[in-house]
């Protein structure tokens, strides 16, 4: 076990660094100033070269990247164009708010998504199931921007008992939490239908079942436990995706998280604010993935972490 996590912790220091640096060539190749988004728009030439002297944006690429590398390793990302900070405390103020929807939403579609999928696995072929399904393909289907707008058409505008947009108390949560698990909702469903529905055919529950075990414990104890593996899996992954900021429904509902910083730092060409909220969002998606990896011998004792695996 040791050795696999020193192992795993330097492929993902790896994996950020990798990152960043492919994010920090990329926004410098796309097209745009950032000069010009920071300034006023009566700036003259000669306030645009002061500005880019003063960011350092006037020197060759590959003396911004030593510089980036030299300045990443003291933890300093730099100061953002257009709030004036340093860029990662800026990420750190709107990390909060990214990871609450996304425990939130996570949490919604473990309680739904998972018995949903049981139910539908024990009674497959019927049209019960049938008609779970049909739901779970339209979840699946609608995009979340226009499930956003329903939800607030219904519960902010014709029937006004929630708020609209921002996170002034908890009831501001429910919205956009909704918002997200939909979509995670009928995906975790019907891989949880999926999955239980082979193990139920599977010979060992078969053979439970000859030997009087009750249904309730060869679908709880038995079939969800050997699917546990692909579900916590999915729901990793899931989480991971979530805490890089849903972009569309921040936008809609007016979140502050990383997904709507993300948008206003594109737009005005806030180099470290990029750099520093992929930073953040790509540690903690690898610090997700890494904790699934190493549940996994919890869930099945058959799995082992080490050079044999």
């Amino acid at each position: 076990m040791p050795t696999y996590l020193a192992r795993r912790i330097g492929q993902s220091l790896l994996t950020v660094f990798l990152t960043l640096t492919t994010v920090f060539l990329l926004v410098r190749l796309a097209p745009g100033d950032p000069a010009s988004a920071y300034a006023a728009p009566s700036a003259t030439s000669a306030d645009l070269a002061r500005i880019r002297e003063q960011f350092g944006l006037d020197e060759p690429l590959f003396v911004q990247y030593g510089y980036f590398v030299r300045d990443l390793f003291t933890g300093d990302l730099g100061t953002s164009y257009s709030f004036h900070s340093p860029a990662l405390d800026v990420v750190l103020d709107r990390m909060p708010y990214t990871i609450t929807l996304a425990v939130s939403a996570i949490a919604v579609t473990t309680l739904v998504a998972v018995p949903l999928g049981v139910w539908m696995a024990r009674r497959a072929d019927t049209r019960r199931e049938l008609g779970a399904n049909v739901l779970t393909m339209a979840g699946q289907s609608m995009p979340d921007f226009w499930t956003g707008v329903m939800l607030l058409t219904v519960f902010a505008v014709l029937v006004p008992v929630l708020p609209a947009s921002g996170f002034t108390s908890w009831s501001g949560l429910v919205l956009p939490t909704v918002t997200v698990a939909v979509l995670q909702l009928a995906l975790i469903s019907r891989l949880v239908r999926r999955e239980m529905s082979t193990a139920l055919a599977s010979s060992y529950v078969t053979v439970a079942r000859s030997r009087g075990v009750s249904e309730s414990a060869l679908t709880w104890r038995y079939a969800l436990a050997n699917s546990s593996v692909p579900l916590v899996t999915a729901l990793g992954t899931r989480f991971a995706a979530l805490l890089n900021g849903v972009v569309v429904v921040e936008v809609v509902f007016g979140w502050p998280g990383v997904g709507s910083l993300v948008v206003r730092a594109l737009e005005t060409r806030d180099y470290p604010l990029i750099q520093a909220t992929v930073l953040v969002t790509a540690t903690l998606a690898i610090l997700v993935q890494l904790l699934v990896d190493l549940a996994y011998p919890l869930l099945d004792p058959r799995v082992r972490l080490g050079k044999a695996a």
